[in-house]
This record gives structure tokens, sequence and C-alpha cells, in this order.
């Protein structure tokens, strides 16, 4: 009870501060917005339609990707917050697992993404998309589990780093490469071998192609899923795993 007790007012914190921030949560949803009808929407008229799929149809998944990328890893930043106001180590004397903080910074990252990403998804119908309330369900869910992963890893990040400055540098150094080598802009099957590579070492990849999976038409051809859907899930589940694991040892060496 008393680290499912910590989980939640960690949790209960960072949603109030997301909650009083309100311009936080506009300039989250702003992004994707621009990406998809701007970007997405310039880039159509160059891109024909491949396998009945349109190219804004398939960014979204990756639009999607983008907001739980930004918002999962960026809530990390709260860490360097604690640590600069003196807040992070109330909580580390405090009688809990190391584990129980990452968890709960975790969690709080999962819950605004996944909420955020739902927003962004309300936007399919304009797009031509059909999807169903199934499917809907299982994104949601992929969101979550992927958004957790993410705040996993940019709370392993977090811990290394005291000052805002250099956080900001190795984040921006990090989130646009994750972007772009993940399937998001354009069909992981048509980059070049190097870029291959990278793209499936990237966790995110999984995530949005796990999107495609309950997003686009079967039968899209080059411009739908690149793995099979039970290997997405793997490789979610166990990046959370490890990325938990090593936050954990992180933050017991500052113990």
């Amino acid at each position: 009870m008393i680290e499912a007790n910590a989980v939640y007012v960690i949790v209960a914190r960072e949603f109030k501060k997301f909650i009083r921030e309100r311009t936080r949560l506009v300039s989250a949803i702003a992004r994707p917005l621009v990406w998809l009808f701007l970007i997405g929407g310039g880039m159509s008229r160059i891109v024909p339609i491949a396998g009945g799929v349109s190219y804004m149809q398939f960014i979204f998944p990756g639009i999607l990707g983008m907001t739980i990328l930004f918002s999962s890893i960026f809530s990390s930043i709260s860490i360097i917050w604690d640590k600069e106001f003196g807040f992070m180590k109330e909580i580390l004397v405090a009688p809990i697992s190391r584990f129980s903080i990452v968890v709960g910074k975790a969690t709080s990252g999962m819950v605004l993404s996944t909420i955020q990403a739902a927003i962004i998804l309300a936007f399919f119908p304009l797009l031509g998309l059909k999807i169903g309330f199934a499917e809907v369900a299982g994104i949601l869910l992929i969101s979550a589990a992927l958004s957790f992963a993410i705040s996993s890893l940019g709370i392993v990040l977090a811990s290394f780093y005291d000052s805002y400055e250099s956080f900001s540098v190795i984040m921006n150094f990090i989130v646009m490469p994750m972007f772009f080598l993940s399937g998001a802009m354009y069909p992981v099957k048509l980059m070049p071998t190097i870029l291959r590579f990278f793209t499936r070492i990237n966790p995110l990849t999984y995530g949005i192609d796990a999107i495609k999976h309950l997003s686009l038409p079967p039968g899209a051809g080059p411009m739908g899923a690149d793995f099979p859907f039970l290997l997405d899930v793997a490789v979610i589940i166990a990046a959370t795993v490890i990325f938990v694991a090593i936050g954990g040892k992180a933050f017991e060496r500052k113990g």
C-alpha cells in the first residue's frame, strides 16, 4: 500500500500541474495538428495514393506517435525541476523503493500523453479513415503502453542531468532522430539499409507500426504496417521493462 500510495501521489501531483498549465495542453495539441494538416496536406499533393491510402492517412499513426513522443519524454523534465527545488531529495529519503518513483513518474507521463493522443485520435474521421470502436480502444491501449515506455526512457536520461539546459540539449538530439527514424513520415521498408537498422532499434517504430495495424485498411501495401503486430507489442513491453529497470538502478545510486 505504501508503494501504491507513493505512485498515486506522484501521478496526482503531475496531473494537477498539467491542468494548471493550460498553454502546455494547447501547444501539445497544436504541434501534431500543424504537422498533419500543413505538412501532410502539402506532401499529399506530391505523394500518390498507394493501396487505397493517402499520404495524410499514412502519417496519421505517425502523428499520434509524435504526440506520444514529445509529451512523454518531455514529461521527465519535471525530474529536473524537482532536483533544482529540492523536492526530489524529499522523495529519495521517503521509505519507498526507487522503482516506485520511476513507475510513478512514468505513469504520470503515460496518463498525460494518452489524453493528448486521444484528442488527436478524434480527428480521424476528417481524414476519411474508418476505425471501429474496438480499433479505437486498441489504439488507446497501444498509446498508453508506448507512452509508458517513452516516459521511462526520458526518466533514465533525466536521472543523469541536474540542469534544464543540458537536459534540453540531449533531448533535442534524441527526440527528432527518434521521430524521423520511426516510420512516421515514410515507410520503413523503403528506407536505405543503414537507416532501416536504426529504425529497427527505435522503440517508437514499433508503437507507430502497431497503430498502423489498427488504423489503416488491410492491403495498404507499402503504406501499411512493416512488422507483425505481436512483434510490435513484444518490443514495447521489452523496452518498458528495460527502461524501468535501468531507471530504478539509476535512482538507487542517488539514494
